[in-house]
């Protein structure tokens, strides 16, 4: 009964602390049937600036009666129909830029058929300060190759902690032969690893107790539209009932996009917009992931 009295706790002051929309009906999110919630996971290169593109676009299913989750990337270049759009086409980061996570989440339905009910938006500043004050000793990532980056990233390949700086260089980095697809998988890799980070962490007093501290901590560098009794629903059964896997895919599926150079827009993915539909829209409604990692 604690644990559930603490996370509330902590629900609240994490709500209450974080930057709302000027209109809180702005975003207009469709609610999935009871026990499924689809989240949008916006991370963004703000820099300061009241306008940014997101560097970072995922969504988030969690099955409360199943307890499982599922998460998929949609990859920023991918070059889809963005409504209202005066040149109708443009890279779906594109989206965010223009009309914030609201339209993002109206191309994201458009093109794919998939409807989120709430958003989270993280830029870089948060999200290191999100995984120092979660794990001081840093997060453990399996780094597979030799990284030397030109942000002053030099890792080795071997499993080791990675703390704030050096994960968000580690989450973005694509000089390799993967590129963007790379960077991708990593980014789905920090992700699983902070989560069970932080549910270990409160499967322990200490951690339990460490959480109303964390959570005024982190509320001023997050925007989301999820009350407190959503949140804490959510909080209370992800935390308290681990989920042993995260299922995961990209966008676009292997073999189904092509590279190419726009006028408008620069590079990139032209994605077939009925395959990577009907991919996405099989993937939440499936036991089993498209891509395998």
């Amino acid at each position: 009964m604690y644990k559930s009295l603490y996370v509330f706790l902590s629900m609240m002051i994490l709500l209450i602390g974080c930057e709302k929309a000027n209109n809180p009906h702005l975003f207009q999110g469709v609610k999935q049937e009871k026990n499924i919630w689809n989240i949008l996971i916006i991370g963004s290169d703000s820099r300061g600036e009241q306008q940014a593109r997101a560097d970072t676009i995922m969504i988030a299913q969690y099955n409360k009666k199943e307890n499982t989750a599922k998460l998929a990337s949609i990859m920023r270049d991918s070059y889809v129909e963005i409504p209202s759009y005066d040149k109708k086409y443009n890279k779906i980061n594109a989206a965010y830029y223009y009309g914030g996570p609201e339209l993002l989440r109206k191309t994201i339905q458009h093109n794919f058929g998939i409807d989120v009910s709430h958003y989270v938006t993280i830029d870089f500043e948060a999200f290191v300060k999100i995984v120092d004050t979660i794990a001081p000793e840093g997060i453990e990532v399996n780094v597979t190759q030799t990284i030397i980056d030109d942000m002053g990233l030099h890792v080795k390949p071997e499993i080791q902690p990675l703390h704030g700086k050096d994960l968000l260089k580690y989450a973005r980095f694509r000089h390799d032969t993967e590129s963007d697809f790379g960077r991708v998988k990593r980014q789905q890799e920090v992700l699983r690893a902070l989560k069970q980070t932080l549910t270990d962490k409160v499967h322990s007093i200490d951690g339990v107790l460490n959480l109303p501290i964390m959570a005024h901590e982190l509320s001023p560098y997050i925007k989301t539209n999820l009350d407190i009794p959503t949140l804490f629903s959510l909080g209370n059964n992800i935390l308290f009932q681990p989920i042993d896997n995260i299922e995961t895919m990209r966008i676009p599926i292997d073999n189904e996009y092509e590279s190419a150079l726009t006028k408008h827009a620069g590079s990139v993915l032209k994605i077939n917009p009925e395959t990577n539909k009907e991919a996405i829209q099989k993937f939440f409604n499936a036991t089993k992931a498209v891509n395998t990692p």
